[in-house]
C-alpha cells in the first residue's frame, strides 16, 4: 500500500505513541483521520500533522463504546471518502498485583474495575475498531491494512494481569483477523513495543528507568519514531499480514 493519499485512522492519537505515528505519516503524505477521548490532545495532534502539510481530522471517540466507534468510522468515510488503513493503537494501563500479601494474610487485591477498563479499552476497543474498518474496507472493495498495537507484556508481566490479557487477545486476534480477512484483500499485523521512551517513562524514578533499561539487550529504551518507522514498513510491504513484530531492542519477559 502507498502511504501518500492514503486514508489512515490512528486510535489513541492525542499523545504517546499515537502522535508519533501520525506525525510520521503526515511527512509520508498520508490524509489523517485521528481519534481520542482527549479532545485538547487530540487538537494539537491535529494541529502538528496539518503543519506538517497533511489533511488531518480529529474525532472524539470512546473506542470501548460501539456506538461511538460506529459513528467515528462513519463521519470518517464521509469527510474522507474511503479508509484504507487502520492503526488500532488506543490503550491504557491499571497496573496491579492480583493479590496484594501481607504476613500471610491477602491485604488487597486487583479489582473487577481494574480489569474491565483495561480489557474495555485495549481488548474490546481493538475489536470495535477493527470491526468497523474491515467493515467499511470489504463494503467498498478496495480492500486495506489494519495495524493492532499488542506489547512485549503479552507473554505475561508480574502486575499486570489485565493489561497482559488484554495484549495477548490483541495478538490472538490479529492472527485470527489475517486468516478471515486476506480473501477480502485486508492485510492485519501487530507491533509489540518493549520498554518505549514515552513521557509516562521519562517520568519514572532514575533507578526504575535504569532497571528497565537493562532488561534491554541493547541498554537502552525504544524511541517513539521507531515504532513509527515499523507501522510505516506494514503498510508499505504487501506481504507482511498475520505476524506480531516484536520490536523491543532484544529484550524478552
Amino acid at each position: 500500500m502507498k502511504i501518500a493519499n492514503s486514508v489512515i485512522a490512528i486510535t489513541g492519537a492525542g499523545q504517546g505513541l499515537g502522535r508519533a505515528m501520525a506525525e510520521h505519516l503526515a511527512g509520508a503524505g498520508a490524509r489523517l483521520a485521528l481519534m481520542d477521548v482527549n479532545g485538547d490532545g487530540l487538537g494539537e495532534t491535529v494541529a502538528h500533522c496539518q503543519e506538517l502539510g497533511a489533511e488531518a481530522r480529529g474525532y472524539s471517540v470512546n473506542v470501548a463504546d460501539e456506538e461511538q466507534v460506529e459513528r467515528g468510522f462513519t463521519h470518517i468515510v464521509e469527510d474522507f471518502g474511503g479508509l484504507q488503513a487502520l492503526v488500532n493503537n488506543a490503550g491504557i494501563m491499571r497496573d496491579g498485583l492480583l493479590l496484594k500479601v501481607k504476613d500471610g494474610k491477602v491485604a488487597d487485591r486487583m479489582s473487577l474495575s481494574q480489569w474491565q477498563s483495561v480489557i474495555d479499552v485495549n481488548l474490546t476497543g481493538v475489536f470495535l475498531c477493527g470491526r468497523a474498518a474491515a467493515w467499511l474496507m470489504v463494503e467498498t472493495g478496495q480492500g486495506g491494512v489494519i495495524v493492532n498495537i499488542s506489547s512485549l507484556s503479552r507473554a505475561g508481566n508480574m502486575g499486570q494481569t489485565n493489561y497482559s490479557a488484554s495484549k495477548a487477545g490483541v495478538a490472538a486476534m490479529t492472527v485470527t483477523w489475517a486468516r478471515e480477512l486476506a480473501r477480502h484483500g485486508i492485510r492485519v499485523a501487530a507491533i509489540a513495543p518493549g520498554f518505549i521512551n514515552t513521557d509516562m517513562v521519562a517520568q519514572m524514578r532514575p533507578e526504575i528507568l535504569d532497571s528497565l533499561v537493562k532488561q534491554v539487550p541493547l541498554r537502552r529504551l525504544g524511541e517513539q519514531g521507531e515504532i513509527a518507522a515499523t507501522v510505516d514498513f506494514i503498510l508499505q510491504n504487501d506481504f507482511v499480514s498475520g505476524r506480531v513484530l516484536d520490536i523491543d531492542g532484544g529484550a524478552r519477559i
